[in-house]
């Protein structure tokens, strides 16, 4: 017997900008090909596992007591990593860490957002974001993008002109489309913004252009770089998410951050799976050719598709996206419809995976396309 069950949502004093709203959520299904996460396909090393299942076991004594609640080795450990992708000095102080980049996005949100103040943003691009704002009742504007999903830098600085908002979200490369804004045009959507700007480089491991961490030293009152293990570390299991900014912004989440927010868990095997980077990451250059096999074999067969420097890719143009979705599904193969009139998101999967998925994808556009 579940209790109340008959009460709805419609029935509670929730606030009113949350009314009408919907949750976030990716089809959880359990069919022989799933492709619709964006998860590294492949399982952690045996020597990561191994770590891990030691670090917990001698963790597991002392679970009694609260985690380390700055979480000063795991940001040391995140700030070499860092360092060693971008060739540019990080110390601890320039890190945060939380429970995936979402928590990192609410923080932000939490300390520079709130009522009357605003986020201009650019969809298509991650659902998160007007979610995350609208729960810090943070207005979310859009600024649309073109046609071919690329930023429009003229409406996109005119837009922070007519709007000056607080912050600015940038996701790059972009999700759900895969394409990057060039560091240049970053560089002047910071020099225009009268706040703080958010870039969100969730997928920056498979991409092969500069990260926005090199803007840094040249904006530190106005630039934080978010970033996640969940993507090209084998770990979206382990819920870590970062941000690299100046120390200053450690401090304003701090502000906001729950009490012991990361467990004495997670911060370990996020430790343990960073210190084997080596192994994790060796799996992104496969992708990366995997992506390209796809992406080629997609054209070939008529498909429409953006240039994606992600572990996905975002392809159309179709009548009815979510009736070809359930063309897949009825394959056994699970995509994304993120809602983008025409278009349909894929995963890199393992080969077998996506030799499963180009089969459909083959037989479909005889009919769609």
């Amino acid at each position: 017997m579940t209790i109340a069950a008959d009460i709805s949502l419609a029935q509670l004093p929730l606030r009113e900008e949350l009314r009408g709203q919907s949750a976030y959520g990716a089809p959880q299904l359990q069919v022989p090909v799933q492709l619709n996460t964006n998860e590294n396909p492949h399982s952690p090393s045996p020597a990561l596992s191994a770590d891990l299942v030691s670090k917990v076991e001698e963790l597991a004594s002392s679970l009694n007591r609260y985690p380390e609640r700055d979480c000063v080795e795991l940001r040391a450990e995140l700030a070499r990593y860092i360092s060693e992708q971008t060739g540019i000095e990080f110390s601890r102080e320039n890190l945060w860490a939380a429970n995936g980049s979402n928590e990192v996005l609410q923080q932000l949100l939490q300390a520079f957002g709130g009522p009357g103040r605003k986020v201009l943003g650019f969809q298509p691009s991650y659902s998160m974001h007007p979610i995350l704002s609208a729960g810090t009742q943070t207005t979310f504007v859009n600024c649309p993008r073109n046609k071919d999903f690329d930023l429009d830098m003229d409406a996109a600085l005119a837009a922070i002109d007519q709007e000056q908002p607080d912050i600015i979200m940038v996701t790059s490369p972009n999700n759900p489309t895969g394409n990057i804004t060039d560091i240049q045009d970053i560089r002047r959507i910071i020099s225009a913004a009268p706040g703080i700007v958010i870039v969100d480089e969730a997928y920056q491991e498979f991409a092969d252009t500069p990260s926005a961490c090199e803007l840094l030293v040249e904006f530190p009152t106005k630039l934080v770089v978010s970033r996640t293990m969940s993507k090209a570390f084998d770990f979206a299991g382990g819920r870590l998410g970062y941000f690299v900014a100046a120390p200053a912004f450690v401090e304003a989440v701090m502000l906001v951050r729950l009490p012991y927010h990361l467990s004495a868990i997670s911060q370990a095997v996020a430790i343990v799976a960073l210190r084997h980077s080596a192994d994790t990451l060796a799996t992104v250059a496969e992708l990366v050719s995997e992506r390209e096999r796809v992406s080629a074999a997609l054209r070939s067969y008529g498909y429409q598709l953006t240039e994606s420097h992600s572990n996905f890719l975002f392809f159309g143009v179709f009548h009815d996206q979510h009736a070809v979705w359930q063309e897949f599904l009825d394959r056994g193969i699970l995509i994304r419809d993120v809602g983008v009139k025409g278009y349909l998101r894929v995963t890199i999967g393992l080969a077998e995976e996506n030799d499963a998925f180009l089969a459909a994808a083959h037989d479909i556009a005889a009919k769609n396309l």
